[in-house]
């Protein structure tokens, strides 16, 4: 059998939470799907483990090398937020740290370890749902509604890791805004359940085009959402079928299916509630927050402290924004854009600051006050909020044309943000306020992508520092990442001629 090496990816990825970064994995000694089945078939309990292994790896802070050189490297939170500093929305001020060259859009180079970070985590969750999904024999559906969850939630991630990997590694529109389908992306790596054949699994080791993940990932989630169709999750860390239509809405979104993309988003926040005006107050830090879907409730064993989201984003504690490394603050032509009567102006600083405030965070002009501090930092992870499904299917309707949707739908969010709201639902205002509701939640990157927007920095009286007052084009090369020189040496279909430009 012709073997072959992919970096980064591993049938045997999961034992418990942890994983080896630095590895090849030859894939022809993988377990078979036979195999795996048997093992459900005796203890079928033991599969849980390696669910929860899922979402410890989205929170997992990475210990490889110098602790003191990795606290910008904390999971799938860091990852979202790293791509938000390279936008127009944060402004980045106090003394150099971390995020600073993410800020500069200097860290997308195939031999720096920010591609690497991007590439490693997303391969790894690959890995991670191969392997469940290989405790299944193929063709055969699982024998409970507990077991079809778990399959679901496998299928569910890898959909959601490769429409991250397809916006980070390549320009997802032209010039007209239109999908660049044929357009190199990224492998596609298969479990065993997946029946592929020897020459498909490495006909797909190389750089998909476009349509080629765009199919893969419409495959997952077809298989992932009657999985998950009845199943009872054990808390809000782990995916149901309410947060597989959210990311179904996302990549809809992403990939300009607007039909489909209000249909998932609608189904997605049934059952949920937006925040009122208190909630909306309360430091977006508690995962049983009836507007969450899904999120990870930190514990005392998993909380990471200075190598955390709140570390980085939150002026309330004393991590690094908090003590004046590299403070979070909304851009002035963002906070001039939010009316006095929209509650959400409250979460930042005026231009005047706020001396009165604990820390020097939060003491600078236009300063967020948006992610709060709990305690032994127990401050809860947010990864999807009904106020971002409900923009989306706006959205949508507005592109569809269907004006009184759009409105019906915006003015319902609206109704808890700002009760003298009355603007018309056009595609402009609806993506305004996903500028204003998601601020610093990691969304300006991908819709400034999806969307062919460049970023402007440069502006009267802008609060970006003067050394990052830069304006970045839509289309610039700056904006991908190249493939991880790693990548390239270790996976025989891909060639360094292939490698992003930059």
């Amino acid at each position: 059998m012709n073997k072959f090496k992919i970096f980064l990816i591993s049938a045997i990825l999961l034992v418990a939470a942890s994983c080896d970064k630095n590895f090849d994995v030859d894939y022809t000694y993988r377990i078979t799907g036979e195999q795996a089945a048997e093992k459900v078939e005796q203890d079928p309990s033991f599969l849980s483990s390696y669910v929860s292994g899922f979402y410890s790896y989205m929170i997992q802070y990475n210990t490889q090398g110098s602790a003191s050189t990795q606290h910008d490297d904390f999971g799938f939170l860091s990852i979202t937020m790293i791509s938000d500093f390279m936008g127009q929305d944060i402004a980045m001020n106090g003394t150099q740290n971390w995020g600073l060259y993410d800020y500069i859009h200097d860290y997308g180079q195939e031999n720096y370890s920010r591609p690497f970070m991007l590439w490693n985590f997303f391969y790894t969750w690959i890995g991670k749902a191969n392997e469940v999904i290989d405790f299944f024999q193929p063709d055969e559906e699982p024998s409970n509604a507990t077991l079809k969850g778990y399959l679901g939630q496998a299928y569910a991630i890898r959909a959601m890791s490769y429409l991250y990997l397809m916006l980070y590694f390549q320009d997802p529109v032209d010039a007209s805004g239109a999908l660049r389908t044929d357009a190199p992306a990224v492998p596609i790596i298969f479990a065993s359940r997946d029946s592929r054949s020897l020459e498909e699994t490495e006909a797909k080791g190389g750089r998909n085009t476009y349509a080629d993940i765009m199919e893969h990932i419409e495959e997952n989630l077809a298989l992932a959402l009657p999985l998950l169709n009845g199943y009872q999750r054990a808390s809000k860390n782990e995916i149901d079928y309410s947060v597989a239509q959210g990311i179904a809405a996302r990549y809809y979104l992403f990939t300009q299916q607007w039909a489909k993309a209000a249909d998932a988003a609608n189904k997605a926040y049934q059952g949920y509630s937006l925040m009122n005006k208190e909630r909306l107050y309360s430091g977006f830090m508690d995962c049983d927050d009836n507007e969450v879907l899904w999120g990870f409730n930190h514990t005392t064993e998993t909380m990471t402290a200075y190598a955390s989201f709140f570390s980085m984003m939150s002026n309330e504690c004393s991590g690094y924004s908090g003590i004046g490394q590299m403070i979070k603050c909304i851009s002035s032509e963002l906070y001039g854009q939010i009316p006095a009567s929209d509650y959400r102006k409250g979460l930042f600083n005026s231009a005047s600051g706020d001396e009165g405030a604990p820390l020097v965070g939060g003491q600078y002009p236009y300063a967020s006050r948006k992610f709060g501090y709990m305690a032994q930092w127990l401050q809860d992870y947010i990864f999807m909020r009904a106020a971002e499904m409900m923009l989306i299917e706006a959205e949508a309707y507005a592109r569809l044309g269907q004006q009184t949707d759009a409105q019906s739908v915006l003015d319902v969010l609206m109704a808890q943000r700002d009760p003298a709201y009355s603007k018309t639902a056009s595609v402009e205002e609806i993506l305004l306020q996903r500028r204003i509701e998601l601020w610093g939640e990691g969304f300006e990157y991908f819709d400034l992508r999806r969307t062919g927007t460049g970023a402007v920095r440069v502006y009267e009286d802008s609060n970006h520092p003067q050394w990052a007052r830069i304006d970045y084009p839509a289309h610039a090369k700056n904006w991908i990442f190249q493939i991880p020189l790693r990548e390239i040496q270790n996976n025989m279909f891909i060639s360094e001629d292939e490698q992003n430009e930059l």
